[in-house]
């Protein structure tokens, strides 16, 4: 069970799998989760967030980058329109990406993707990145399972995962 109890874990496996389960219930429990995500990233670090439409992708990175600034009121608009925005917050500098407008990798480089992967990157919509998805990425995909819950999938990050409870 989770130390956070808005976050309930519904399996876990071995560090060596690198896969968690969470049922959310709640959008609080979606923001609990990117919280501890947030502890536990570091430069160099990409986090991809997987799932339909409207299941929590912009949620959950606008409360990962809140905590990450220590600040819960922080403006964090959806870059659907601008592609990335940067955030300078206490565990580094954080690129959040919204690739829903882009066909593929070859407008990646024009939004300064090469440079910002030595910062940590926030990604919604992943399968755009194609080639230059990160292999070494924590991939978090989130699942409907009624009209206000999710079951978040995390995979990746096998040295840390263990770490999210």
């Amino acid at each position: 069970m989770s130390a956070t109890p808005s976050v309930g874990q519904i399996a876990a496996m071995s560090a060596a799998d690198a896969t968690r389960l969470h049922d959310l219930t709640g959008l609080a429990a979606t923001e609990a989760l990117a919280a501890v995500v947030a502890t536990i990233a570091r430069p160099g670090d990409a986090i991809l967030l997987e799932g339909e439409l409207g299941a929590g992708k912009t949620a959950f990175a606008r409360a990962f980058l809140r905590a990450a600034a220590g600040d819960p009121a922080l403006e964090v608009p959806s870059p659907t329109f601008t592609l990335v925005q940067s955030y300078a917050t206490s565990i580094g500098t954080v690129h959040h990406f919204d690739l829903w407008r882009l066909d593929g990798p070859g407008g990646l480089v024009e939004l300064g993707w090469d440079a910002a992967r030595d910062d940590i990157v926030l990604v919604e919509w992943p399968d755009r990145l194609g080639v230059l998805r990160p292999t070494e990425a924590l991939t978090v995909a989130l699942h409907y399972t009624g009209p206000d819950s999710r079951r978040a999938v995390l995979s990746g990050w096998p040295d840390r995962i263990g770490g999210i409870a």
